[in-house]
């Protein structure tokens, strides 16, 4: 891996997993409807401002179905989902969660037909969800019906970040890093600006309540998910998207040890699953002779 390709994949990985911590945040001061809205529609925004300033010469020859897509999954569906999700499981837990997007992701693109799997690919969806039944079925906080709404939120999100990236990759394959990113959010914020209506923002948000925003739009939404597709072309889908781990590794530490969340020894047991699947799904082990998965996730995808 080159030096600049290294540089992008350390700031993916703690931006990524620095903004579970600042999502609880965003959402606190403006709520997860108008906290999704707002933050998609300055991420386009600021991409826009950008591409026009340094001239740069944007495509949508495409239409715009296949934005409207993406954009109801990887920017509506996930991070509607996260940031529901995060404030009722914790960051550290919503983190783990986020980790299972690659199974998602490689089941998909089976029933599409667009890969082809291998025993360990199989044996690695197995081991993930194994994973995911020991994370949700025995935590170290009290089984409410806040914590099962606030799961399934976050697995419905991943599923929706893995449905579009798998959409993205065969519909908006020849279209830029940076097209994709600028249509996905408009549509995003398009789709989520309606329910507003009927979840406001609470309150007045403070100065610091709307630097967090502008944090979440401009680094961790624009300028993260430009780079994540410039790895994806440099060193290929199957280590771009490896980053997750190591976002899942930031997240925790910041939740569970920064924040003081609860995590049962089961749990991090399933974490722990759910990584050795992903590994085995991605083909990542040497004795793995070819790559199982070539999945692109769009801020990761999975993340927030």
């Amino acid at each position: 891996m080159k030096p600049r390709d290294l540089a992008i994949y350390i700031f993916l990985a703690l931006a990524w997993g620095l903004s579970f911590l600042v999502i609880v945040k965003v959402v606190d001061a403006f709520g997860f409807v108008a906290a999704t809205a707002i933050r998609s529609f300055i991420a386009c925004g600021t991409l826009l401002l950008i591409a026009k300033l340094s001239r740069r010469r944007l495509d949508f020859g495409d239409g715009w179905r296949p934005f409207l897509v993406v954009g109801a999954t990887t920017v509506a569906g996930q991070l509607l989902g996260l940031s529901y999700a995060t404030p009722l499981i914790g960051t550290a837990m919503a983190a783990i969660l986020v980790a299972s997007v690659p199974l998602f992701s490689m089941l998909i693109s089976q029933v599409w037909g667009l890969e082809r799997m291998k025993a360990s690919g199989v044996m690695g969806l197995v081991l993930g969800t194994v994973g995911i039944v020991l994370l949700v079925g025995f935590p170290a906080v009290p089984v409410t019906n806040e914590f099962v709404f606030g799961c399934a939120a976050a697995l419905a999100a991943c599923f929706s970040a893995a449905f579009g990236s798998n959409y993205a990759s065969h519909k908006l394959k020849h279209t830029g890093s940076w097209e994709v990113t600028i249509g996905s959010f408009l549509f995003g914020g398009l789709i989520c600006a309606p329910f507003m209506i009927a979840l406001p923002v609470p309150g007045v948000p403070t100065a610091i309540d709307i630097l967090y925003l502008l944090i979440s739009a401009c680094i961790m939404s624009a300028t993260t998910y430009v780079l994540y597709f410039k790895l994806v072309g440099s060193i290929g889908a199957t280590k771009a998207i490896s980053v997750e781990f190591a976002v899942t590794v930031v997240a925790v530490f910041v939740g569970a040890i920064l924040l003081g969340e609860p995590l049962s020894t089961i749990q991090i047991l399933g974490a722990a699953v759910i990584v050795m699947g992903c590994a085995l799904v991605l083909g990542l082990f040497p004795w793995q002779r070819s790559k199982v998965a070539q999945v692109a996730l769009p801020h990761q995808d999975g993340v927030p």
